[in-house]
């Protein structure tokens, strides 16, 4: 049977600032990403399995991706725990504030290759990771191809 590639799509709201960049984006700001999710594989071809002519049921692959990234990174703030920014961080979790500290500058391309790591962990055997694409803004956004990779 022919291989497919399904996509579903997640939104979600994250601040963000990038430490030692020399533009706006050094300072706090946050964004409305659009991440993209393609997964690969053989529609499953027993007719008494329940999900029958699926490549993984899209509600499946929802509960990876919100379980990993869309419920962790919504309405958070991401700063690079390697640099002084961890002391506004610090500052903003002791005033209630959801903040993420990750160990990558908190790039669109660092936070892609971050997700398809995530998400390839906890996809089935049969499934593969195909491709990734997080938009940042209307004209802006990062891919990840498990071809590159």
């Amino acid at each position: 049977m022919s291989k497919i590639r399904i996509t579903k799509q997640f939104t979600f709201e994250t601040g963000h600032a990038l430490y030692g960049y020399d533009g706006k984006c050094r300072n706090v700001h946050g964004h409305s990403y659009k991440l993209s999710v393609t997964v690969i594989g053989i529609p499953i071809d027993e007719n008494s399995n329940v999900k029958y002519g699926m490549v993984i049921d899209f509600g499946d692959l929802k509960k990876i991706v919100n379980k990993e990234i869309v419920d962790v990174f919504d309405h958070a703030t991401v700063f690079n725990k390697n640099t002084p920014h961890v002391e506004l961080a610090n500052e903003l979790s002791s005033r209630g504030h959801n903040v993420l500290l990750v160990d990558y500058q908190p790039t669109s391309e660092m936070m892609v290759i971050d997700f398809a790591s995530k998400i390839k962990a906890l996809l089935p055997e049969t499934i593969q990771l195909h491709s990734l694409r997080l938009q940042e803004t209307a004209s802006s956004y990062a891919e990840w191809f498990a071809s590159d990779n």
